[in-house]
């Protein structure tokens, strides 16, 4: 084992380099939202900390210890207690800042190191890739959340990243790009903005420092047009992470796919470890999206096929029980708004319809598929919402089928969602995402914010509160100006509304 990894972290070393302006020591633990009588907890204590992505399973195979990331490292917290504790630390700031490419690292929080990838499927851990500050050379680690055990698992090669592990935790899966081509100016692997200048004033907004996990850099849709463009040759491949039932050792990688296309978003099946949903990267009018391929590399299947132009669909994830895959479907883009469901099994399409303010950047469900969330936006996203930034949570309906109705085993089974308000983000500033995501027990709605300046990651409960004390009830907006004063810059600009399409003038005969 690296003796980074068996090193004592110098936490307040660390903090002073990465954290912000605000201490959690100062943040409110919690509070009920005027506007909704929901309550808001923070859950973690670190500034700059954040959840996951929302379609990577953040919770142990017990479903009792959700993992997170902090400038510190990565840290467990305990979903009954709600405590937490560092369990995989950082090396020292000083041997981070002399690693030559932490963005070799890559995926969800890329450039720290180590670097969480999901929480396993079968085992109580965590699976990470660090890379060794002397040598450069990354190696792939888990780390039982219990007893805090870290095993080595394999080496990467040079330029090889992973981002997804499958359900009976023998395989990795990552793309690399061939030759002598690089990616280096797009994407994750792009150099960080600049810090502050020295005595500047600070603004939590915006400087680096200030930035979670997930905070998604201005020039985002612009990288996307050049890496799209670029038709870099890439490979899909997966790589054994333990002995195979044929001889196969750890470290053996297979190709998948070999495509000019910019492949992204890998995704294992949370229940079939053979299977695994990627997608083409790229604006979304301008790629056939969602895909799914087999271990052995065959049934590369489109999920997905539009039938309009400017038709989008995206942001797919799985649903748990690993039957369905779930996605963002606007048909067209910015105008009409579905949470779009295929059940792989029966081939069964669902879409739950929902207004332009019930939008959100990212979705999640339950289990049992009973009550779904999201993150809401502003209306500098796609939706363009004059009202849409809120966590909320969806009771799905379907619409009844009377009898006779013409109905086809390739229809869409149609449905819309009732929403109900949890929190007002509108002091969150969504450059930082707030990836939302159920609590086991479907008490909480897990999400990340940085109203406050720095991010941290907050529950709200999905009951709302039961008599509170009055001291409690407080507005949230106003609460988090109170800490950070700034508005965020999205939310307060001006609401670009959609533009009507006029019909075409009617000649005489």
């Amino acid at each position: 084992m690296p003796s980074l990894i068996r090193s004592t972290v110098s936490s307040l070393a660390l903090i002073t380099v990465l954290s912000p302006f605000v201490h959690a020591a100062e943040v409110p633990k919690t509070w009920v939202d005027k506007d909704t009588g929901h309550r808001v907890w923070r859950l973690s204590d670190e500034p700059n900390s954040g959840g996951f992505y929302f379609n990577i399973n953040a919770y142990t195979a017990d479903r009792k210890q959700m993992i997170y990331t902090a400038p510190d490292g990565i840290h467990v917290l305990d979903m009954d207690t709600h405590k937490a504790r560092l369990l995989v630390p950082n090396p020292p700031a000083a041997a981070l800042s002399e690693s030559a490419d932490l963005g070799a690292v890559r995926g969800a929080g890329a450039g720290r190191n180590p670097h969480a990838l999901v929480a396993g499927n079968k085992t109580n851990s965590v699976f990470f890739t660090q890379q060794d500050t002397a040598t450069h050379t990354a190696a792939v680690y888990k780390a039982d959340v219990y007893t805090g055990a870290i095993r080595k698992l394999t080496d990467l090669p040079p330029r090889i990243g992973i981002v997804s592990v499958n359900a009976d935790e023998t395989l990795a899966a990552g793309t690399y790009i061939e030759g002598d081509a690089t990616g280096k100016e797009y994407g994750s692997n792009a150099p960080a903005p600049p810090s502050p200048a020295p005595n500047s004033a600070p603004d939590n907004r915006t400087a680096s420092a200030a930035q979670g996990p997930h905070y998604q850099p201005e020039n985002k849709g612009l990288m996307m047009e050049r890496r799209l463009a670029a038709r870099l040759p890439l490979v899909l491949f997966t790589i054994r992470l333990e002995p195979g039932p044929n001889g196969e050792k750890p470290g053996e990688m297979k190709t998948l796919l070999h495509s000019t296309d910019w492949v992204n978003h890998l995704l294992f099946s949370p229940t079939d470890p053979d299977l695994l949903m990627y997608c083409h990267e790229g604006p979304w009018q301008k790629v056939d999206r969602i895909w799914m391929i087999h271990t052995d590399g065959t049934h590369n299947t489109l999920i997905h096929k539009r039938t309009m132009a400017m038709e989008i669909a995206g942001h797919e994830f799985w649903g748990l029980d690993g039957e369905t895959i779930w996605y963002d479907w606007q048909y067209p883009k910015g105008e009409d708004f579905f949470l779009a469901g295929y059940n792989l099994k029966t081939g069964k399409r669902t879409a739950f319809h929902m207004q332009r303010n019930e939008w959100s950047i990212h979705f999640n469900l339950t289990k049992d598929l009973d009550l779904f969330t999201g993150d809401g936006g502003d209306p500098g996203q796609v939706a363009k919402a004059s009202d849409g930034e809120w966590i909320e949570l969806f009771y799905p309906h379907t619409i009844p089928i009377g009898e006779g109705v013409l109905n086809e085993p390739t229809f869409w089974q149609p449905g819309v969602f009732q929403s109900e308000r949890l929190v007002n983000m509108s002091h969150h500033y969504y450059r930082e995402e707030p990836n939302v995501r159920f609590s086991p027990d479907k008490k909480l709605v897990l999400f990340t914010s940085n109203m406050f300046g720095p991010s941290y990651v907050f529950g709200v409960e999905v009951k709302k509160a039961d008599n509170p004390p009055a001291a409690d009830v407080v507005s949230t907006p106003d609460l988090a100006r109170k800490f950070n004063p700034q508005d965020p810059p999205n939310s307060k600009g001006p609401v670009i509304q959609p533009q009507a399409v006029q019909p075409p003038a009617v000649q005489p005969q």
